[in-house]
């Protein structure tokens, strides 16, 4: 297809895509002559999932030019491949490891991978962004005067283990490593949101149910 063609599949306009292409986001086209490339539907795809990244994640180009080269890094492993994809995603800052809050957090965290028998996980503390947002998190808790306490953990978290399965499952489902990456990428960005509002919802209905309108 040609530039007009896809921006007319994608809804992107011709000037955004041009952006995209020299920004790296999107692959050359394969060119015909010195004026004109064709496109195909890689490129459909990947200039959804960069508008996703960009218009409905909020992320800035540099962080989806980074995530879009671990992506497409064939020389990496697929547990690698997408752990490094998401780590280029916007994450939190280091905890202050002066805190005594952190500490006991960290500590909290540790023992809730040993319970749930997350040992892959542990061996990736020291560098892992999910487990570092989970420390700020419990630490965040516990400066208020609230703890979560361990049973309330794990029972999260083996509910989160069960969403993993079904998000690896609907990853699995597609052909190609660069699909199967590129999904779980998209995911990152827009699954969480649904997660959250899920949620929410079922909040809503809980609470209604239990204390009614009143």
């Amino acid at each position: 297809m040609r530039l007009a063609e896809l921006s007319r599949r994608s809804g992107v306009t011709t000037a955004t895509i041009k952006y995209y292409l020299r920004e790296g986001l999107l692959p050359p086209g394969r060119q015909i002559n010195t004026t004109t490339a064709e496109y195909d539907d890689g490129h459909l795809r990947r200039l959804r999932l960069v508008r996703a990244m960009v218009q409905v994640g909020g992320l800035p180009v540099a962080t989806v030019r980074e995530v879009l080269r671990n992506v497409d890094d064939d020389s990496l492993g697929r547990t690698v491949r997408l752990g490094a994809a998401l780590w280029a995603l916007p994450q939190v800052p280091e905890p202050d490891e002066d805190d005594e809050c952190v500490r006991a957090a960290r500590r909290e965290a540790d023992e809730l991978l040993d319970r749930v028998g997350w040992s892959n996980a542990k061996l990736l503390t020291t560098i892992s962004p999910a487990y570092r947002s989970l420390v700020v998190a419990v630490a965040a808790f516990r400066r208020l005067g609230y703890e979560w306490g361990g049973e309330l953990l794990a029972s999260y978290a083996e509910l989160m283990h069960e969403t993993a399965k079904l998000d690896l499952d609907f990853v699995e489902t597609h052909p190609s490593e660069a699909e199967k990456v590129e999904t779980a990428v998209l995911g990152a960005v827009l699954t969480e949101p649904i997660l959250q509002a899920l949620r929410r919802l079922a909040q809503e209905e809980e609470s209604a149910r239990r204390y009614g309108f009143e």
